[in-house]
């Protein structure tokens, strides 16, 4: 089957699209608007496409932008299959217009070895509906204690992370570090120590690895920060030339501690912070020191987030929300432009962890947002088997109505 798009409005960096057939001059432009046509698996784009297609749709209000990246979700599987599948949260995935996901590594088997690492690949080849990259670990059974087989395992994953436990020992984090740039890979770190003040037990630990890192320069990047401190530290590193990249998330950009209630809902690990941390990563957003943002989609069962604020475990969801939220707070109130948060979601993770011109224009790699859709989030009608979301209920602009992952279509009502 052959899918005309016409008349959309299509992200035009020139790194992700083949625009070779666009005859109007498009330098400086971050979208423009022209056909693309989805034949077996492969597009074109041009100023007029063939109206031969099987099927035609005017996309003349649409928006279409290179699959979203997620450097950080949770599929849960295998260890924690009641939570979330490899086959839910890659379709959970696509309903939010992602096509590249990286998933973490605390499951049961721990992927520290390559036989634990293909317990889970092994139901990726099977169930995986988009491409889904698995973390290793750092170190063994993610305990700190000693590193993983990393060597072994750099072909096969997209990075090292002991996400949901900060390395503690100074000399294994060097050891970590040093590893994985004779590997070429990427270290993504979750930064907490074991204090009682989760300000400090997460800057500290930043604070800690941009030091070792300055003098090794592996491709360092930490996990979904947020705290004003966190965002000073990295934007002076950057300065002073460390390699360090770093993450936020959709709920720490758009809420804060004032926004809490006695609800599991918004019970997450770092937790909302205070006005002034959201408002100090929003300026890190603006001006560069963040570099992605990342939804740490974490799903629970309904029972594990039910029992209030303080009892519930850790974790929300957040891939079938994270574009219309931001869009809605971010884009529509003038804070940062639409190809700016592109940026974010695409082409900075694509470009940190090895994925730029990935395709290389040689399968179809897209999705599509009607910008003018506004709906009520309704955690019913995610496709992830978790429901727990601080946006439930909220008013927001942007639905995603299509995505394309090499042969696989998804239609979400564009068709």
């Amino acid at each position: 089957m052959s899918l005309l798009l016409k008349d959309a409005n299509i992200f035009a960096d020139g790194t992700f699209f083949p625009l070779s057939d666009i005859k109007s001059d498009i330098s400086g432009n971050c979208f423009i608007t022209a056909d693309l046509l989805l034949d077996n698996g492969k597009i074109t784009i041009s100023d007029c496409c063939d109206l031969s297609a099987d099927i035609i749709v005017n996309c003349e209000n649409k928006y279409i932008f290179p699959g979203f990246t997620d450097v950080h979700v949770h599929f849960r599987q295998p260890g924690f299959s009641y939570k979330e599948t490899i086959r839910t949260g890659s379709l959970s995935a696509s309903h939010g217009g992602y096509t590249h996901v990286f998933t973490m590594p605390n499951l049961k088997p721990c992927p520290d070895s390559i036989l634990n690492l293909s317990a889970e690949t092994d139901i990726i080849k099977k169930d995986a509906v988009i491409d889904v990259e698995p973390f290793g670990s750092i170190t063994k059974g993610e305990k700190g204690e000693s590193l993983s087989d990393m060597e072994d395992m750099a072909p096969y994953v997209c990075g090292f992370s002991d996400d949901g436990k900060g390395i503690i020992s100074d000399n294994l984090m060097k050891e970590a570090l040093i590893k994985a740039k004779k590997l070429g890979k990427t270290i993504s770190c979750h930064c907490e120590y074991n204090i009682p003040d989760s300000r400090k037990a997460e800057w500290k630990m930043i604070e800690r690895d941009i030091k070792l890192n300055s003098d090794i320069g592996a491709k360092y990047n930490v996990c979904h920060i947020s705290t004003s401190e966190s965002v000073e530290l990295i934007r002076d590193a950057k300065k002073n030339g460390v390699n360090i990249t770093c993450e936020t998330a959709p709920h720490y950009l758009c809420l804060c501690s004032q926004d809490i209630k006695d609800d599991g809902r918004y019970k997450m690990n770092p937790p909302l912070r205070d006005k002034k941390d959201r408002d100090a990563l929003i300026e890190g957003l603006i001006d560069g020191t963040i570099d992605m943002i990342a939804t740490d989609h974490a799903p629970h069962s309904q029972e594990e987030k039910s029992k209030g604020f303080e009892k519930s475990l850790n974790g929300i969801v957040g891939l079938e929300t994270a574009f219309s939220v931001l869009y809605t707070k971010l884009v529509k109130t003038g804070i940062i432009t639409l190809g700016k948060l592109i940026s974010f979601l695409t082409v900075n993770p694509r470009k940190r962890f090895g994925l730029t011109n990935e395709n290389n224009f040689s399968y179809a790699d897209f999705t599509v947002f009607d910008l003018d859709k506004r709906f009520i989030v309704n955690s019913d009608e995610f496709l992830s088997m978790g429901r727990s979301t601080p946006f439930e209920g909220w008013d927001v602009y942007g639905k995603c109505v299509f995505t394309s992952y090499k042969d696989r279509i998804f239609n979400y009502g564009m068709i």
